[in-house]
């Protein structure tokens, strides 16, 4: 059974870190394009950041840019993703998501064209 497993959620306080992983279980990550998404209440869910199979090319949102960063590890089957300097604005549950039968380098990062999602972790952020 194909299982994206999301942790590393939590509460931070503005300025703060967290650190997200995204395992998989049942499948390989060597070949799929994970992102990263979030979905805040009211709003639609975003791409906050996407990884091709390669780990070269990494797409970014504007809002998350400098400093988040997104990373696999395929030996551990696990993607990465690092939010430093975080926002308030950041609050939202976050998913990862991965995408299969795509080029190496493709890093396409909207949520539609991704087909196996994990449960989500909530991640806030306040004082």
């Amino acid at each position: 059974q194909v299982q994206l497993v999301e942790s590393g959620g939590g509460s931070a306080q503005p300025g703060g870190s967290l650190r997200l992983s995204c395992a998989a279980s049942g499948f390989t990550l060597d070949y799929y394009a994970i992102g990263w998404f979030r979905q805040a209440p009211g709003k639609e869910r975003e791409g906050v950041s996407c990884i091709s199979i390669s780990g070269s090319s990494t797409v970014y949102a504007d809002s998350v840019k400098g400093r988040f960063t997104i990373s696999r590890d395929n030996g551990k089957n696990t993607v990465y993703l690092q939010m430093n300097s975080l926002k308030p604005e950041d609050t939202a549950v976050y998913y990862c998501a991965a995408r299969s039968r795509v080029g190496r380098e493709d890093s396409y990062c909207n949520p539609r064209v991704y087909n196996s999602w994990g449960q989500g972790t909530q991640v806030t952020v306040s004082s």
